[in-house]
């Protein structure tokens, strides 16, 4: 799994869970919260189920088999 696939079904997820971000952008000196962050904010405005079925889509995608 590479780390774009990792950010991608983290801000999928995320917005699956809670929705639109929520929270204010983390420090430059966070840059992994940040990366999280900026991979949720990607989600911003996606329907539950639109969030949901593109995170089960990435997650069959990297599956192995």
């Amino acid at each position: 799994m590479t780390d774009n696939q990792k950010l991608r079904s983290y801000g999928l997820y995320k917005q699956v869970t809670i929705g639109d971000v929520n929270t204010d952008r983390p420090g430059m000196f966070s840059m992994v919260e940040r990366a999280k962050w900026d991979a949720w904010k990607e989600c911003e405005g996606m329907e539950t189920e639109a969030a949901e079925a593109a995170y089960l889509e990435l997650v069959e995608e990297i599956s192995p088999g």
